[in-house]
């Protein structure tokens, strides 16, 4: 009778026990499930639903309501000029060419729409809506060699370099090169104003986006000389300094400057003047200080 009693005795302490372990393993996964609940809701991240395309959209295609769809972008990484509300995108109007956008630069699907990438409601998608205030569009002519070989593409910014005769600081026409323009933006190459193209040809003519006092310095270098453009690098931000190279400087030949030649002093002379019948003489005599 005790061996039975101390059998189910131990047996009773055996299941306290294994009863206890199970809870504090239950108890210790509830509180790790709520600690990486409460980790988890710090995480949330608040979003914004704006407006998407929802196809391949090229310059120059007019942007359309099936075009476009609304997703969830976070909000703190929101960049400026979204669409939140279709009204914004689409305003209502009875001329549909009153309320259309054209598309200024390539966007891919699923892209966030963006007002820098497309014309305002009924504006037209020339290269107009690509000056900014202030600037004008002026057409240099260009060939293979003064057009980078045909890499430029709309939105490079490069410098103009004037080749032709100019008079040195002796005074002499000679050949010389000099920098006219820096970081001028290319808004066009030829009849191409899409700055998402990326195919290369050789153009005849590029855009440029100037100020007045700029359009007349290039206006006189195209036609006193010939133009040739340096392509800058796209995260280049330092503007050139004044350049001016002709053949002496080219190769390192040193000119004296040459003093200008002494005027020999003439003689005063004082004469007088007396007729003699119907001739006039004039005869020397000496001159009074």
């Amino acid at each position: 009778m005790r061996t039975l009693f101390g059998l189910v005795l131990i047996v009773g302490l055996g299941l306290a026990g294994l009863a206890v372990y199970m809870a504090r393993n239950y108890i210790s996964e509830y509180q790790f499930a709520l600690a990486k609940e409460r980790e988890n809701r710090n995480l949330i991240i608040e979003t914004t639903e704006v407006y998407v395309a929802n196809r391949p959209l090229k310059y120059g295609d007019v942007l359309k309501e099936d075009d476009v769809e609304l997703v969830k972008y976070p909000t703190g990484s929101l960049p400026d000029g979204v669409f939140t509300d279709l009204a914004m995108l689409f305003p209502e109007s009875e001329d549909e060419d009153d309320v259309r956008r054209i598309i200024l630069r390539a966007i891919e699907p699923k892209e966030v729409l963006l007002n820098v990438k497309m014309t305002n409601p009924g504006q037209s998608g020339g290269i107009t809506t690509q000056l900014a205030k202030g600037q004008r569009a002026f057409a240099l002519r260009v060939d293979v060699s003064s057009g980078v070989s045909g890499f430029l593409r709309p939105g490079d910014r490069v410098d103009v370099f004037w080749t032709g005769r100019a008079r040195n600081a002796n005074g002499k026409l000679e050949e010389m090169t000099t920098l006219i323009g820096t970081n001028v933006k290319l808004i066009a190459i030829d009849q191409i104003a899409d700055s998402g193209s990326t195919s290369t040809m050789i153009a005849r003519t590029v855009t440029v986006s100037a100020s007045p006092n700029e359009v007349a310095r290039l206006a006189q270098g195209q036609s006193t000389g010939r133009l040739s453009l340096a392509l800058v690098g796209a995260t280049d931000t330092t503007m050139a300094e004044a350049v001016e190279v002709d053949q002496n400087s080219l190769l390192g030949v040193q000119v004296a400057a040459t003093e200008p030649a002494e005027i020999p002093k003439r003689e005063k002379v004082c004469t007088i003047r007396t007729r003699r019948g119907a001739q006039v003489v004039e005869i020397p005599i000496p001159c009074r200080e």
